[in-house]
């Protein structure tokens, strides 16, 4: 089935094509939520209101940009809220940096996907957030203090926060 063919059975609101676009992007979309949410509860909930979300919107995907990228997005926007209405989103250490440094931070190192989670599941909740909205997710820190609702002071001192603890933890395990 084309792409063509399942927005319009999913538009009919036909539960096999919502079946068959659950079953293909079920895991990746999950691993999304889990980059934001350390609980595999928590991401699971993300993950199903997200889909949710997807079947009761289709309407309002225009077809611009990836059918993919559209349910990234929900993804993500779910997993955000569901920090904010649990209170974890906070942003430490704020007042401390200065955003406009350079810190020439990079992974040299190959990681598996389990040790990247498990080293973004060390960082405190708002680092971790605008550090996959901003490294991972491709956003500006003006999207992300927008998305996030802080300054965009706050967003780029977040990421300079995470990449140093970041730093420190790959030291830790004698990586970087």
């Amino acid at each position: 089935m084309n792409e063509a063919e399942l927005l319009d059975r999913l538009k009919a609101q036909d539960r096999a094509a919502q079946k068959w676009l659950y079953d293909r992007y079920a895991p990746l979309m999950f691993s999304v939520c889990r980059r934001y949410l350390r609980s595999r509860e928590d991401a699971e909930e993300a993950l199903v209101s997200g889909f949710f979300k997807v079947f009761d919107q289709i309407e309002s995907y225009s077809g611009m940009g990836s059918f993919e990228g559209w349910i990234r997005k929900i993804v993500v926007n779910e997993s955000l809220m569901k920090l904010r209405k649990s209170n974890l989103l906070l942003f430490p250490g704020d007042e401390l940096m200065h955003p406009d440094s350079t810190d020439g931070f990079s992974i040299e190192a190959e990681l598996s996907a389990r040790e990247i989670l498990e080293l973004l599941d060390k960082l405190p909740t708002g680092y971790r957030t605008v550090f996959n909205l901003y490294v991972i997710e491709g956003f500006k820190h003006h999207e992300i203090a927008d998305t996030l609702g802080i300054s965009i002071n706050t967003s780029k001192s977040q990421l300079i926060l995470a990449k140093e603890k970041l730093r420190q933890l790959l030291k830790s395990k004698g990586i970087f």
